[in-house]
């Protein structure tokens, strides 16, 4: 009784809007700290299964939450590299733009509103907010300084090379260049890095999966793990310090080889 009241009261604080109160927001707008905030779905999931294995027991219920904060935070990791990659190939095209414009004569100003017209993503955003700073007289290179962005070491490199045109008279062409190659040559480094220890990553996640397979020999073998390990005291225990055990393992690789292909 109080697992299902529990998981009434989560699914009523973390489920998304109502379609219906979704467009009448849309229509009428909703005041100023009345919208909730949407939680992704992977965590509505990742809750609801830990609600329903908490009914068949302690241990399962904790293996299972590990597993599934494991999952949904392996997953963000992943699609967070995957948008830093797509940006980083939009600051290329970016920065391709705004140095042939300047290369034939364009001023700064018009040469980032130009090649902002062109990009897309943060590249896109970045340029015009440099290509404003520079049109009203300020640094366009402070357009380029965003902490919060995905790709806000790249961008700092990028202001760093337009800061220094700026402060020493130079030609912006050069310096814009000369970090466009140091970018293009990071990215290179980091997908050749990637692609080796990609094998590195497959190892840890078939050495996580080999207790299952091991439960399956054991199972088939009659030994019975599986009532060991659902139906005992043994297993509240056993379950999720495997589990934990498990999803320590693949996080750390994940560190690991972070590091590395950084």
């Amino acid at each position: 009784m109080e697992v299902g009241l529990f998981c009434c009261a989560v699914a009523v604080l973390v489920f998304p809007l109502a379609g219906g109160q979704r467009r009448f927001a849309r229509l009428f707008g909703s005041p100023r700290g009345s919208a909730r905030r949407r939680v992704p779905v992977e965590w509505c999931v990742g809750i609801a299964m830990g609600c329903m294995a908490f009914g068949l027991g302690t241990g399962v219920g904790l293996a299972a939450l590990m597993l599934g904060v494991t999952a949904v935070v392996r997953n963000r990791r992943a699609g967070a590299e995957r948008e830093r990659r797509l940006e980083c190939s939009y600051l290329l095209a970016g920065l391709e733009a705004v140095v042939g414009e300047l290369r034939v004569g364009a001023h700064p100003s018009a040469a980032a509103e130009s090649a902002a017209g062109e990009s897309r993503g943060e590249a896109a955003r970045v340029l015009a907010i440099s290509a404003g700073r520079s049109r009203l007289g300020g640094s366009g290179a402070e357009g380029w300084v965003h902490s919060d962005s995905v790709v806000a070491e790249e961008l700092s490199r990028i202001a760093a090379a337009w800061r220094v045109a700026e402060e020493y008279g130079l030609a912006l062409a050069e310096p814009l260049t000369a970090a466009r190659t140091d970018l293009l040559g990071r990215i290179r480094f980091r997908a050749r890095t990637e692609a080796a220890l990609a094998g590195a990553r497959a190892s840890a996640t078939v050495l996580a999966g080999l207790p299952l397979v091991g439960i399956g020999l054991g199972q088939l073998m009659g030994a019975a793990p599986l009532s060991v390990l659902f139906g005992s005291p043994a297993g509240n225990l056993l379950l999720p310090l495997g589990a934990a055990l498990a999803c320590c393992g693949l996080l750390w690789t994940d560190v690991i080889t972070r590091k590395g292909a950084a």
